[in-house]
């Protein structure tokens, strides 16, 4: 997947820590293994908000991962609380993800935490413009 990042590390930055942040993180650290190390980053969540003129605030959860020898220890568990609590002193009303469709996994993972699919309960496609659609949408016709 990362041959798919066309994202430089500049823009990255700038995006979430420039003059109008487009997203926010929290990561997720554990202590080295002595009391002088470093702490290491184990896991991370990259979200920001979106709203719905029908329902108001929402958290959109773009990113969660917790590197797989990190997992099962109740770190993501974790990201999500905070996440969670987050939400709720936002006032949002609920939180958005997308879950690709053969990660299985991923997609029990949040079903036992309480997620709705709703892709099968309310049958939602996901859609996207790429950047030469938005070109031809928002460049005047030639006359």
């Amino acid at each position: 997947m990362e041959d798919q990042v066309t994202m430089t590390e500049e823009e990255l930055l700038e995006d979430g820590f420039g003059d109008t942040p487009f997203y926010h993180c929290f990561i997720a650290e554990i202590q080295g293994a002595t009391s002088s190390d470093d702490p290491k980053v184990v896991g991370f969540v990259m979200y920001y908000f979106t709203y719905d003129p029908w329902v108001g605030k929402q958290l959109y959860l773009e990113e969660f991962y917790v590197m797989g020898e990190y997992r099962g220890l109740g770190i993501g568990s974790e990201l999500l609380r905070h996440l969670s609590d987050l939400a709720m002193k936002t006032r949002c009303t609920g939180m958005m993800f997308v879950v690709a469709e053969n990660n299985e996994p991923s997609v029990q993972y949040y079903k036992r935490r309480g997620a709705e699919d709703l892709s099968q309960e309310e049958g939602w496609r996901l859609f996207r413009f790429d950047k030469d659609s938005l070109v031809k949408m928002g460049t005047p016709a030639e006359e």
